[in-house]
């Protein structure tokens, strides 16, 4: 029964953030940007946290994946707001 409020509590998710990241104006993707990555830094936490305290073998699994991907989505959206805001410097 847990695992179909969870499928449910998903599926609501992706559509709302697919609804609410369509409606963001051009000018506001950087400043959200910004706040998406420093939520992947608390996400980071949360998965060397988890990776290191499971027992089983399988939350090891799951909580290295969690870090790598999390890795992953911190490392690549700090590089696309810097080259973003670099977009906005004064040439010389």
């Amino acid at each position: 029964m847990d695992a179909i409020y969870l499928t449910f509590i998903l599926v609501l998710a992706i559509f709302l953030g697919f609804e609410l990241i369509s409606k963001v104006p051009a000018t506001l993707h950087t400043p959200l940007m910004s706040g998406s990555n420093a939520i992947s830094g608390i996400t980071l936490v949360g998965a060397i946290v988890s990776a290191q305290s499971g027992s089983d073998q399988m939350a090891l699994y799951l909580g290295t994946a969690a870090v790598t991907l999390a890795t992953i989505n911190v490392v690549g959206g700090y590089l696309v707001t810097d080259r973003m805001l670099g977009m906005f410097k004064k040439k010389d």
